[in-house]
């Protein structure tokens, strides 16, 4: 962040969606908690033409794919509900592509996701979900 973009932070005049200032605020609780819990970052926001990954970690011999969903309210349903069976096809699609970039390493992979809750612009909760699903098909093997 260049040092103009710093002040108009300071100063509040950032021109940023609240949508994506809320995003980037969940993903950095999200890392911060998950490496935490002892697992070892290894990138954020990966992005092919299938999609982005949030996170990737690495958790002892799994590699982890993390999608973070942020929300100020759970009103109407939990936020990894938005996690549906097209978001899970397209980060299926987008792991796979992660996976040929490391050429196709023989590493167990799993799906993760962490709900970050929001209270007055700070983060209230955090819940890591893991295992949430598994690669979808027709990717999947065996």
């Amino acid at each position: 962040m260049s040092l103009w973009e710093r002040c108009r932070k300071w100063a509040g005049l950032t021109s940023e969606p609240t949508h994506l200032h809320r995003g980037r605020l969940g993903e950095r609780a999200a890392r911060r908690h998950l490496q935490r819990l002892g697992m070892k970052f290894l990138t954020a926001n990966f992005r092919t033409k299938h999609g982005e990954i949030d996170l990737v970690f690495r958790d002892r011999d799994c590699l982890v794919f993390v999608e973070v969903k942020t929300r100020s309210s759970e009103d109407w349903t939990r936020p990894a509900a938005a996690v549906n069976a097209r978001k899970r096809r397209l980060l299926s699609r987008a792991a796979l592509d992660y996976l040929r970039r490391l050429e196709d390493p023989q590493i167990k992979i799993r799906f993760d996701i962490v709900e970050v809750l929001l209270d007055a612009g700070a983060v209230r909760e955090i819940r890591h979900l893991p295992h949430t699903f598994s690669l979808e098909p027709p990717y999947r093997h065996g």
